[in-house]
């Protein structure tokens, strides 16, 4: 196995092991020489892993002696454990657990051969080589074809490419919201209207025939393509335009969301009507409650959607805000996701102290969150991919900016419990928890005194700030840690996933 070979599996390994760990296996032992010992739940078997940042170099012990696992062998351990947990085979999850770690081959290969973005934020979205830390197959593209199809569209690989622009006729466009951005993206002819698309979208269904159908019959014309680039995201999906301060309407940059007919993670990327709705009803909610917080921290609002009728789900794209004239002077925005994974040029990278700058992220990224829930009743979806941190000069958190509409929930749309639920999941397991542990792993003399200081500083904004959601936080034993590898193996709906409860951190302690 060469380098890139070895680098790869590496990568693929960890957030399959940590899956492991965290839903089907328990201690055995303690730690001894930076390795820990870990009992599968069902079968009983052994395993081994080094301790970290993440898990590593698992080992599988075999009665006489400990067997090293590569990621293919720990697939396999991990189907088998699985079929035992469930009594149900999945061998769809197996061949993705098996293409995801060969995406990240892909995606290591592309970037050595690539020039990585000048801006610090670019270089962190695109930065998640590894992608979600607790999901069996964070890299598979199910239906996105091999590599080659897709590799010029992903993040992972520094990803810019123009984007398909398309003529819609007026009687067969559904505008909702602000889309004058849109607009502003090129000329539609007279009698349609501009519909800008993701070309591999567009590759993925050109052959559909409800797709040809509309080019046959004149509801959709091409146009050809942007003469400038859109830069992929972390999404995936989701993509950056630059600002264009020579061009009318395009003074700002922006974002814009489409459909992909791809499974990453837990879905195909389609984004469905019921969504569109939930979307133009959630905004505005999320949004006036920015407002009211007065500031600091931001919101990226969706302020409109256009697509085609009768193909809904095919070409829908959501304007949501870029970052120009969102951030407080000064400052730069990096991906919160990618300070775990790592990035060239990541604020933590310049630190000597933690506990200073991570009493600084706490104070940006909680307050707002807890705001928005306690007093307007709104759960942000504030994972780590959703959750912009926006530095000084000196690498400081100074500003939380939010994204993704979709994933907000608003009572009393959405039952207070199950709103709840995820706000804690995302907040505390996703979040702070994998900040926390990133901090831990680079500062290991720091690490006991990290949720220390993080319940002093709940109980501070309390007590200062009024408020009240922070008591739950501290006070409740356990929260809701999301359970992919499980979720997938039984096919549960992405938007309802398994979970299963974990040590709340922040809980304080008798």
């Amino acid at each position: 196995m060469n380098d890139a070979a070895r680098t790869a599996d590496a990568l693929a390994v960890a957030p399959l092991l940590n899956c492991l760990l965290r839903e089907a296996a328990a201690p055995a032992g303690e730690p001894a020489a930076g390795r820990t010992v870990h009992r599968l739940r069902v079968s009983g078997r052994l395993l081994r892993v080094r301790t970290g940042h993440r898990p590593s170099a698992p080992e599988l012990w075999t009665g006489t002696t400990w067997q090293p696992l590569c990621h293919s062998g720990l697939v396999e351990v991990a189907v088998q454990e699985m079929r035992a947990v469930t009594g149900r085979s999945n061998a769809a999850l197996a061949a993705e657990m098996a293409a995801s770690r060969a995406a990240v081959e892909a995606l290591l290969a592309a970037r050595a051969r690539t020039v990585p973005p000048g801006d610090p934020w670019l270089r962190s979205e695109q930065a998640l080589v590894m992608g979600h830390p607790y999901h069996p197959a964070p890299k598979a593209r199910t239906g996105g074809g091999p590599p080659g199809a897709w590799l010029r569209y992903a993040p992972e690989a520094y990803g810019r490419f123009p984007l398909v622009l398309l003529g819609v006729r007026e009687d067969a466009v559904i505008d909702d919201g602000d889309t004058r951005a849109l607009d502003a993206l090129g000329q539609a002819p007279p009698g349609y209207r501009l519909l800008p698309a993701h070309p591999w979208q567009l590759g993925l269904t050109r052959r559909l025939p409800a797709v040809r159908a509309a080019f046959a019959g004149g509801r959709l014309v091409r146009l050809g393509s942007t003469p400038w680039e859109a830069r992929a995201t972390s999404s995936v999906r989701t993509v950056h335009v630059p600002g264009s301060p020579e061009r009318p309407g395009r003074a700002r940059d922006l974002f814009l969301k489409f459909s992909l007919e791809v499974q990453i993670t837990n879905d195909v990327r389609r984004i469905r009507p019921h969504e569109l709705r939930h979307v133009s009803r959630t905004d505005p909610l999320v949004a006036a409650a920015f407002r009211a917080m007065g500031g600091p921290a931001a919101w990226l609002g969706e302020r409109g959607h256009r697509t085609v009728r009768g193909l809904e789900e095919t070409f829908p794209v959501l304007v949501r805000d870029g970052l120009d004239g969102r951030l407080v002077p000064g400052a730069t925005a990096v991906l919160a996701a990618a300070l775990p994974e790592g990035f060239d040029g990541s604020p933590l990278d310049r630190l000597t102290d933690p506990l200073p700058w991570w009493s600084a992220y706490l104070g940006r990224v909680v307050p707002p969150v807890l705001e928005a829930w306690t007093r307007h009743g709104v759960a942000v979806e504030c994972h780590l991919q959703n959750t912009l941190i926006a530095v000084d000069a000196d690498g400081t958190p100074v500003q939380a900016v939010f994204r993704d509409t979709e994933g907000a929930r608003v009572v009393p749309e959405t039952p207070r419990a199950a709103a709840a639920q995820r706000l804690a999941y995302c907040l505390v397991v996703n979040n702070l928890t994998e900040i926390a542990n990133a901090l831990a792993h680079c500062f290991p003399r720091s690490a006991d005194a990290l949720w220390p200081l993080a319940r002093r500083e709940l109980a501070r904004y309390e007590k200062e700030l009024g408020l009240p959601g922070a008591t739950a936080l501290l006070t409740t034993p356990t929260v809701p840690g999301k359970a992919s590898l499980l979720s997938r193996w039984i096919d549960a709906d992405g938007t309802a996933p398994c979970y299963l409860p974990i040590p709340n951190p922040l809980a304080v302690r008798p």
